[in-house]
């Protein structure tokens, strides 16, 4: 076991081994390994199968920009899919398997696809799978399970989930050596510091590099570091913990993960920060870019920083007779290193011609062969590296004599790409560095400053002095006092004085020639980027997309800027010329449980409840959640069914007295000497022809001219409107109107209030409410003449002041008494009371869409959808001819002026008594039709495929 662990060395716990399995193999690691270095460390070469082809792949990486150790996690409802095995830190118990590969990743009968993979170029999909178009689903159904993603469980997951806010002076974003030297600066001047970072230990390049600081290994230095900030009061430090999405006003997203393999069910999981900073310091690193060339994708093929990670940090050698090739100096370190572990380091094999004298005399020195003005352009071996095919090379094309060289490790290194995914997000800019060959940061309208090795430093002692720079600039800038803190002494290191090299050509003809892989886990490659371009696709995000270059879980770290660089040589053009991709939240994946936060049960949603509920519950009603609001629903007596009782309460408005608890009704106060001109541009009818104590039935649209909620208003006063909205779109309303107030017509002199909890409605329906409200002590004379239907009046009732609105939406005579709302459940009271001699009875929300229907009464949001204009709900006179307001234009649209638009009518049932229930879809053919017959093509490729399998299983 662990046959490629080194006999010493690395930062693991040999003293506390962990047993672990993987796909069913049970294996041994260490405290301190991750899955990644303890499957190396056991010799596991293949840990997965490729997107689209399904070739054997390997580890290549050692962080976030893993490509192919995508693995499923645990087991049932613990399970967790798509997860990287670079970053899991071992446990004892862990179970892990790849996501792709069946029936297993050492054998898989979907290898079959690279041996057609002269079919499956780029757009495949795209021109393959679209006829007949209603066996789409069976395609979709095959095509995904060939994708080989991970699962997501189907049980209750039983870990907990938090979400945590905080504020501070300065974020800190990695806990490399730049971040480290940001957050001691930043600390020591007394600002509030949050230091936050991927891993489960501090460090960052320092835990993989044999640096020397201070006279000693870099490693001490993070420990003196790291302790010093943990003993500061206003610095707080955050391991496993990543910083995802970098939003407007520094407002940054971090998870933060769990100590691997606690069973305890009170322990949280995951923890969402929502971290509000005045100032943010970004040290998110560098990554190494890959080198591009025949077979590149091979287990075996890792990146060289990847290597010296395994070997420094983890104590793992990935090979015993290791090549390393490279367009620049860094590689070389990683070479000294393997050779320092007891490997036999065949070759170092350079593209440069010209090599510091310095750099050359240390590899003779070590004993390792130097080849400049070469390159590796193939590789021989299927499940594991066995050979180099390595060839001359003149800065444009390779010599037709290559050499071979027998190795089972190639550690690649073709430069660095600054980590510029937060910096992105956050709005900032990018630019192209000719001297490092990469993508740089460059402004930020947010003040984020990008320091070390992802801003394009790469020597250490320039990265320490530049993070110090900008800590005190930042610190100063907010009002701190300097510091006496200074940058430690450290040894000369090497930087990676590149050469561009973005693909090797091949020596074999095109159509001959084995893959050159650009993105590993979306088998994305060099011919697929020119066949993209051959076909018109010439915006790097339309390759993007058409190739599905950086589609994967690593969001293309490592292949985004070799596909640019490759698109530009096809095309003719530089690299800042065709530019980058976008960089979107998040930055690594994150789980749908983080981002829920806490399991509350029946509190996840707010529980809100009117002035009266205690008083409904008495009378034993139903609720139902309408807007987060609990509404009475029906009033059952005993026995009844809804039906029946819906039945008794519909009877009782028609033909005496219902009395409704309407409080949740969206309220909104508007005042101002503007307000009328607002509302004209708001609503469609003419709010100008309205007069004070008068009510106005009124919608109001979207920009799409779609209906998105409906009111009564009423005009109280010259300059004062109350308006009323539907009980789901009470806040999607006030923010609407808010935003047009704000954004698009700041100059108007209006004030909008939210009174919705201020005041409560009853309304009182049917033929004897007028008796009942007389009754209830009204203080105004609310005959007809007197008080005309759709009138306000400020009135008394049962000794207390209303707004008495003459408005009904039954069809019947009815008031809606809106008062305070401390006074709500007494007038409620005494209206029921002084109601007895006329049987009010109290109805539901069921019994008031049934009153509503029965009058043609659409209800907004329930009969509509957000696609149904005014005219389809026959509401032509609600739209004013002689004004502009939102959503007018649109109407014009040819789309909405259609004859053949659907119409909101109301259905009758034949037989009478039959109900359509909420939700059913109304069609035109009962008769479900055969399944589409499989086609003749359909069945030859299955017959091909059957052969080729069997073919693939007798080479096996």
């Amino acid at each position: 076991m662990q046959k490629y662990r080194l006999a010493e060395g690395g930062l693991v716990d040999r003293s506390q081994a962990l047993t672990f399995q993987f796909h069913g193999n049970t294996y041994q690691g260490y405290v301190g390994d991750s899955l990644a270095s303890a499957l190396l460390a056991n010799g596991v070469s293949i840990v997965g199968r490729s997107f689209k082809y399904h070739r054997p792949r390997g580890i290549v990486g050692a962080g976030a920009e893993e490509p192919n150790a995508i693995v499923q996690l645990g087991v049932g409802a613990e399970s967790i899919p798509n997860a990287k095995a670079t970053q899991i830190e071992l446990f004892e118990g862990l179970t892990a398997k790849a996501t792709r590969g069946w029936p297993s990743p050492g054998f898989d009968l979907g290898a079959i696809n690279d041996l057609l993979s002269p079919v499956f170029g780029a757009g495949f999909y795209y021109k393959t799978f679209m006829f007949p178009k209603n066996f789409w689903e069976h395609y979709e159904h095959f095509i995904r399970r060939a994708a080989g993603f991970g699962l997501a469980p189907t049980e209750n997951d039983p870990h907990r989930y938090a979400h945590h806010n905080a504020h501070c002076d300065i974020l800190v974003v990695g806990g490399g050596p730049s971040g480290l030297m940001s957050a001691l600066v930043s600390g020591a001047t007394g600002a509030r510091v949050l230091l936050v970072d991927d891993q489960w230990q501090f460090g960052g390049s320092l835990l993989s590099q044999s640096q020397i600081i201070d006279g000693k290994p870099g490693t001490e230095w993070v420990s003196s570091v790291v302790q010093k900030l943990q003993q500061m009061e206003n610095v707080t430090c955050l391991s496993r913990a990543t910083a995802f999405g970098f939003y407007d006003h520094n407002f940054v997203t971090v998870l933060e993960q769990s100590a691997p393999g606690s069973k305890k069910p009170a322990d949280i999981r995951q923890r969402l920060w929502r971290v509000r900073a005045q100032r943010v310091i970004l040290a998110q690193g560098a990554f190494e870019r890959p080198l591009v060339f025949s077979n590149n994708d091979r287990p075996g093929v890792m990146l060289a920083s990847a290597v010296s990670t395994y070997v420094n940090r983890y104590g793992v050698c990935p090979g015993n007779r290791g090549l390393v090739f490279c367009n620049n100096d860094s590689a070389y370190e990683t070479a000294f290193e393997l050779k320092a572990a007891g490997a036999d380091v065949v070759a170092i094999i350079d593209s440069r011609k010209n090599i510091a004298e310095s750099l050359s005399q240390k590899a003779v020195d070590a004993g390792i062969p130097l080849h400049p003005g070469s390159v590796v352009t193939n590789v021989m071996g299927k499940r594991q590296v066995k050979k180099a095919v390595v060839s001359k090379w003149d800065g444009k094309n390779v010599s037709a004599t290559p050499h071979v060289l027998e190795c089972n490790l190639i550690a690649v290194s073709g430069g660095f790409s600054p980590a510029v995914h937060l910096h992105s997000q956050s709005g900032g800019k990018n630019k192209w560095d000719e001297v490092n060959e990469c993508f740089v940061p460059g402004d930020n309208p947010q003040g984020a400053v990008s320091v070390g090795s992802g801003n394009g430093t790469w020597l250490l002692r320039d990265c320490l002095n530049e993070a110090l720079d900008v800590a005190v600039q930042v610190a100063g800038g907010l009002g701190f006092s300097d510091t006496a803190e200074s940058v430690p002494d450290v040894a000369d290191g090497m930087g990676p004085s590149v050469e561009p090299l973005w693909r090797v050509p091949t020596l074999d003809l095109p159509e001959k020639a084995p893959k050159q892989f650009v993105d590993f886990q979306t088998d994305v490659s060099v011919s697929d980027i020119r066949l993209a371009a051959r076909e018109g696709f010439h915006n790097v995000e339309h390759v993007k997309r058409y190739t599905a270059l950086g589609f994967g879980t690593d969001q293309g770290k490592l292949s985004n800027i070799n596909g640019m660089a490759i698109l530009a040589e096809t095309l003719g053009k530089t690299i800042p010329e065709v530019g980058t991709t976008t960089f979107r939240p998040a930055y690594t994946p994150v789980s749908f449980g983080a981002c829920a936060g806490e399991n509350t049960g029946e509190l996840y949603d707010p529980v809100r409840k009117t002035a009266i509920h205690s008083w409904h519950e008495q009378a034993t009603s139903q609720f139902e959640v309408v807007g987060q609001w609990l509404r009475p629903w029906y009033f059952p007596k005993s026995g009844e069914t809804l039906d029946q009782s819906v039945a008794r309460e519909c009877m009782a408005v028609r033909n005496s007295v219902g009395i409704m608890d309407a409080s949740t009704l969206g309220k909104i106060d508007v005042f101002g000497p503007d307000a009328a001109t607002f509302l004209e541009r708001m609503y469609t009818h003419d709010i100008g022809k309205m007069k004070p104590n008068k009510c106005a039935y009124g919608i109001l649209l979207g920009e799409d001219g779609m209906v998105m909620d409906d009111g009564v208003m009423a005009r109280l006063e010259e300059n004062h409107y109350y308006l009323t909205t539907t009980t789901g779109g009470a806040a999607a309303v006030y923010s609407w109107l808010e935003f047009w107030l704000q954004t698009e017509w700041p100059e108007l002199e209006v004030y909008l209030t939210s009174v919705t909890d201020h005041y409560s409605t009853i309304a009182v329906a049917g033929p004897n409410s007028r008796k009942v409200v007389q009754a209830a002590g009204c203080d105004i004379d609310i005959e007809k003449t007197a008080f005309p239907f759709m009138s306000v009046r400020k009135a008394t009732v049962a000794d207390v002041p209303v707004d008495l609105f003459r408005v009904s939406f039954s069809g019947e005579l009815a008031y809606e008494i809106n008062v305070d709302s401390r006074y709500a459940l007494h007038i409620w009271r005494h209206l029921v009371q002084v109601g007895g001699e006329y049987d009010i009875t109290p109805y539901g929300t069921e019994t008031m869409h049934v009153l509503r229907a029965e009058k043609g009464f659409p209800i907004i949001g329930q009969d509509t959808d957000g696609s149904i204009t005014p005219v389809d709900l026959g509401m032509n006179w609600l739209l004013s001819n002689s004004k502009d307001f939102v959503g007018k234009r649109s109407l014009s649209r040819e789309d909405s002026c259609r004859d053949d638009r659907k119409q909101f009518v109301g259905l009758v049932p034949v037989d009478g008594t039959s109900v359509v229930r909420e939700g059913a879809q109304l069609i035109t053919n009962t008769q479900v039709g055969p399944p589409t017959p499989m086609r003749l093509g359909s069945i030859l490729i299955i017959i091909f495929a059957f052969f080729a399998i069997n073919t693939v299983v007798f080479a096996e």
